[in-house]
């Protein structure tokens, strides 16, 4: 997940419980099953705890189903880094339940830096790029919302409408339910745009889509270049945890 977070964020107050060590799987078979709350994870028919000990229940069906398909198809030894989808769980159980107001807080303070504003004034073929890129996310945010944005070049800070931003803060409110809120949260963060994640938890842009707009400066770099190998390794790892928070979008909200 970003490292792009603030000292008092809950997300990573939550993860900081998270063992980064690989465990020997313990158990034979991962399944879901109604509990008090939703369905819970359960291993070997006992209901599985996060890292804080809280019980491992989440608010439908299918997003309990991601979980135990993470825990199923883990080997001799039970790895964190490949499992994103409970990581998200435990974040949204252990520090968003705890913090909406706060999480909301943050990532509306998105809005008024987001990606998607600041733009090159050169090459033309990279302004060119970002305008192809961006400029839906901003049409649609402005259908979506009402929302109008002001872009500028460079990374000078631009002072956004109130009005704008009201309504960004206005529509997270909207998000009540912690692993709801706890997949946006991934999202912004990792792409850093907080309307690029509302539009794929939306359904306006799929997250490889998202993903693809998020990474227009760094594939522009890349072309310019060539790859380095650690760096998209790294990128990669990001991706999973992407990929695993639109899936979480689309299992609460289904």
């Amino acid at each position: 997940m970003s490292e792009d977070f603030s000292p008092g964020d809950p997300m990573r107050a939550a993860q900081k419980n998270m063992r980064p060590v690989v465990l020997k799987r313990f158990y034979a078979s991962a399944t879901v099953a109604e509990a008090e709350g939703g369905f819970a994870l359960l291993l070997d028919g006992r209901g599985a705890r996060t890292p804080a000990k809280n019980k491992l229940v989440f608010p439908t069906r299918a997003a309990a189903a991601l979980a135990a398909q993470e825990w199923a198809g883990q080997g001799e030894a039970i790895d964190p880094a490949t499992m994103p989808v409970t990581r998200i769980a435990n974040s949204a159980i252990d520090g968003v339940a705890a913090a909406m107001r706060e999480t909301r807080a943050e990532l509306a303070a998105y809005a008024e830096t987001d990606l998607v504003y600041y733009r090159a004034g050169a090459p033309e073929k990279l302004v060119a790029t970002q305008a192809e890129a961006y400029d839906p996310v901003l049409d649609w945010a402005h259908e979506a919302y009402g929302a109008r944005f002001m872009l500028a070049e460079g990374v000078i800070h631009l002072r956004q409408p109130e009005r704008s931003l009201r309504t960004i803060r206005t529509a997270l409110e909207a998000f009540d339910e912690p692993f709801a809120l706890a997949a946006l949260h991934v999202m912004t963060t990792l792409t850093g745009s907080i309307l690029l994640a509302l539009g794929v938890f939306r359904g306006r842009f799929s997250a490889a889509e998202a993903w693809r707009i998020a990474h227009v400066d760094e594939d522009f770099q890349i072309g310019q270049w060539g790859e380095d190998d650690e760096a998209m390794a790294r990128r990669a790892a990001r991706w999973r945890e992407m990929e695993a928070a639109a899936k979480m979008a689309a299992a609460v909200t289904a």
